[in-house]
């Protein structure tokens, strides 16, 4: 009598490695949304779990806490914003000028986009960097000098095709810039209006070539 096959067992099927991992990136998206409108400190998990659909107790197979998960989202976060950068920075085809007024138009139609809902997600942590961990804070300092790098970089090579004569180091001008710029974004989100991101890069690139 041949033997009778095994019946699997009835439930919810388990995730595969390939589904769980577009759960965590899919958690990781709904956090950068969150935490560019919200901060950390004033965004809850709930919010997160419901835009994903992901029950509570799930959350912490993902992340070992809100801390870890805060820590993860601005790593996905950096990278985001370093490609985007690299994207417009790097571009042999436009002047550096361009470069950087391609750079400012393209944040003026993504904070549009939301209604000046949303900022800079590394911005909105450096406010609250009072009220963070010293790992929030190493990592936001190195987000920081990561941009600061590149801008540098695009400075430098702007000066070298004659577009500007630099009166400052690189990295003291860039530095300036995006202590400047995230000074605008927050006021472009109080006004409603893409104005200051405008008056800033304007600003910005009359100093260099004075």
């Amino acid at each position: 009598m041949p033997e009778l096959s095994k019946t699997s067992s009835r439930g919810r099927p388990k995730k595969t490695s390939s589904q769980g991992e577009q759960t965590r990136q899919a958690l990781l998206h709904a956090g950068v949304a969150l935490l560019t409108e919200k901060g950390f400190i004033n965004s809850g998990i709930e919010p997160i779990l419901k835009i994903v659909g992901v029950p509570k107790g799930s959350f912490y197979h993902y992340f070992a806490s809100k801390e870890a998960f805060g820590l993860h989202v601005l790593d996905s976060y950096q990278e985001y914003f370093e490609n985007k950068l690299d994207h417009f920075l790097l571009n042999e085809s436009l002047s550096c000028v361009d470069r950087l007024r391609a750079f400012a138009q393209d944040a003026s139609q993504g904070m549009a986009k939301y209604n000046y809902q949303r900022g800079c997600l590394v911005g909105n942590l450096e406010q609250e960097s009072t009220q963070l961990s010293a790992a929030f804070n190493l990592k936001i300092q190195a987000c920081y000098q990561s941009w600061q790098d590149r801008l540098a970089n695009c400075l430098l090579t702007g000066q070298s095709r004659g577009e500007w004569q630099l009166q400052q180091e690189a990295q003291s001008l860039a530095q300036i810039f995006w202590l400047g710029w995230e000074g605008a974004v927050h006021r472009a989100r109080l006004l409603v209006s893409s104005q200051p991101l405008e008056s800033f890069m304007d600003f910005f690139i009359n100093s260099l070539r004075d």
